[in-house]
């Protein structure tokens, strides 16, 4: 496989538009998520790559195959396409075992049986379910059945795979697992996958590029770490991460930076965008970017401290500054009562107030 490539694509359900001009490529041996909130376009953009929805618009090709084309009234069935597709229930067959639920893609082809049984047992060991072909999926436990839905989808070597919220029937500790072990799985074996998620974690883990979608649009698409780092509006700054969000207005406009007031407050932050002094804007930081300080010094804010919470791995802080709520990580708790706290300005986002 060279690339996947996705071209301007629209489609709506009746009046109402889901997508919205659509463009992205997925190269061989490479993982792009496709993230966003409910409603986003997401999933409805998967389903039109393997085929189950059918764009009012737009170009799909494979390697120059051409799996859609409004214009020249191309759209060929799923089955046609071939490629491998995990559905978020898993979608096994209760009457087959596992070895007849993962050849059953193999069985349509018509494969000899020789090599049909090959190929089941090779994706099963490969998966660590060789042991386990002959029971039935309700035998297996939640981990097992997801690895038998990625074994059905990879055992005819499709050019692509395509996760449809992979993980999201998994409880939390073994969600937490599985994301490390299906990533491990996809560099081992140089997949290209396209993987709908609608939790940052879990994209961040698992993609080498992340498609931010808004109401059927991109937003941002980057890399994980540019994406949460370099966030270029407003909504892709708030929607990674834990985030403190404050309104406030520019006092001042500096090269990169802008000086931001509000009520009994005055810090200087980066600017994300064009702003001019007066202008209202909002100011994002994350909650591990804001440190409790010894105290006062530049970008700094006497706060006082309501609550301490302990989440196992790091304490959270709740402290009120005036008309503002800001909250913070920490490793160690802290008593309530006054505090400083410091929100370094490259740290601190300014963006125009949204509309």
């Amino acid at each position: 496989m060279d690339k996947l490539s996705v071209n301007d694509l629209h489609l709506s359900y009746g009046v109402h538009p889901i997508l919205e001009g659509v463009s992205f490529e997925l190269k061989a041996g490479e993982v792009v998520c496709l993230l966003g909130a409910s409603g986003s376009g997401k999933t409805t953009l998967l389903r039109a790559v393997a085929g189950l929805e059918q764009p009012s618009s737009g170009r799909i090709e494979l390697d120059e195959r051409v799996f859609f084309d409004g214009a020249a009234g191309v759209d060929l069935p799923v089955e046609q396409r071939s490629l491998g597709l995990v559905f978020q229930s898993y979608a096994l067959w209760p009457h087959r075992t596992v070895a007849e639920n993962v050849g059953y893609g193999l069985k349509l082809r018509r494969v000899p049986a020789p090599e049909h049984k090959r190929r089941v047992q090779a994706a099963l060991d490969q998966l660590g379910l060789g042991a386990l072909a002959a029971r039935y999926p309700h035998q297996l436990s939640g981990g097992q059945q997801q690895r038998v839905a990625i074994a059905r989808a990879l055992v005819y070597n499709p050019p692509v795979i395509l996760l449809d919220e992979p993980l999201s029937n998994l409880d939390a500790k073994l969600r937490e697992e599985a994301r490390a072990w299906l990533r491990e799985l996809i560099v081992t074996l140089g997949l290209s996958a396209l993987c709908v998620t609608h939790d940052q974690t879990e994209a961040m883990a698992m993609s080498d590029r992340i498609l931010l979608l808004r109401n059927g649009r991109i937003e941002q698409e980057d890399s994980p770490a540019d994406l949460y780092e370099s966030p270029r509006t407003l909504y892709a700054a708030d929607f990674m991460g834990s985030n403190n969000r404050f309104e406030g207005h520019v006092c001042a406009v500096e090269p990169g930076h802008v000086v931001l007031s509000g009520a009994g407050w005055t810090l200087r932050a980066s600017a994300r965008e064009a702003l001019a002094p007066g202008q209202a804007v909002e100011a994002v930081i994350r909650l591990e970017r804001l440190q409790v300080v010894d105290g006062p010094g530049q970008n700094r804010l006497r706060a006082e401290l309501v609550t301490s919470m302990f989440l196992g791995d790091r304490w959270e802080y709740l402290f009120h500054c005036g008309e503002l709520r800001l909250r913070a990580f920490g490793m160690q708790p802290r008593a309530a009562g006054e505090h400083w706290l410091e929100l370094p300005a490259n740290n601190c986002w300014a963006f125009a107030q949204a509309g």
